[in-house]
């Protein structure tokens, strides 16, 4: 029998990592980058990519680009591509909440809630899957939501980009899985980032979270190094169109 450890191993592997310059889609691209993959980061502050292609090293590549702006697409994919080769993993990290109640949803935050969390993982996928399958081996990890199957206060948009994250995430399994292309998503629950930092900021409320919880807790980073590793690995070859939430119990109680 081989190492069970080598079906984590993602040495050689290039991994394309949205919203990388803070939050989860930090955490993911320097987690990515400890077990081998060369990461290419993606989002808008070029000040954050550049510290995080410091910390990592060598191995990492930055591209400055708004994921959501669908003209350049094509452009951005090609410089994804471009210092490593084209992706084996793409990280759907990139996300945006407006908080708004349903009564003050305006149409731009209701646009741009689900141009960055709904439409922009689809078309990036879209034009690096052909690379994907040249290779016959992919891995898509989008970000689900605890959002995706319950009902927030003000999250009556992002609610609906996330919703549609979890029929994405199957849909891109049903197309693409036979061509050795995996897509999962994982939905956190709740994570000390910027999306949060409401919630953090008022100790009640971060308490209540916790104690919805089975875990007693809300989420650590390092909780979700495990789960994201195996969803972008040989480990999970035969996981494919499943939402995994990594949420300590909250949706089980």
């Amino acid at each position: 029998m081989s190492d069970p450890r080598d079906l984590f191993d993602l040495t050689g592997r290039v991994a394309c990592v949205t919203g990388a310059s803070s939050g989860i889609g930090r955490r993911a691209a320097t987690t990515l980058a400890a077990a081998g993959a060369y990461v290419v980061g993606v989002a808008r502050r070029k000040d954050a990519l550049d510290r995080l292609q410091n910390e990592i090293g060598i191995g990492a590549a930055a591209v400055v680009a708004d994921v959501t702006d669908r003209d350049n697409t094509e452009a951005m994919t090609k410089a994804i591509s471009a210092p490593f080769g084209a992706p084996d993993i793409i990280i759907h990290a990139a996300g945006v909440n407006t908080r708004e109640a349903a009564d003050d949803v305006t149409a731009l935050g209701w646009d741009q809630t689900l141009a960055l969390n709904l439409s922009a993982p689809f078309f990036i996928s879209q034009a690096l899957v052909p690379a994907m399958k040249e290779k016959g081996w992919g891995r898509i990890v989008n970000f689900a939501s605890l959002q995706t199957t319950r009902a927030f206060p003000g999250g009556i948009a992002y609610g609906t980009s996330k919703g549609g994250v979890g029929q994405l995430t199957r849909a891109m399994a049903e197309a693409w899985s036979a061509n050795g292309i995996t897509a999962n998503a994982i939905g956190p629950g709740f994570f000390p980032t910027e999306l949060t930092q409401a919630v953090f900021d008022d100790p009640e409320r971060a308490a209540r979270n916790a104690a919805q919880t089975c875990a007693g807790r809300n989420g650590r980073m390092s909780d979700m190094d495990g789960p994201l590793l195996f969803l972008c690995s040989e480990a999970s070859s035969y996981v494919t169109g499943q939402v995994l939430m990594v949420d300590g119990g909250f949706t089980a109680k």
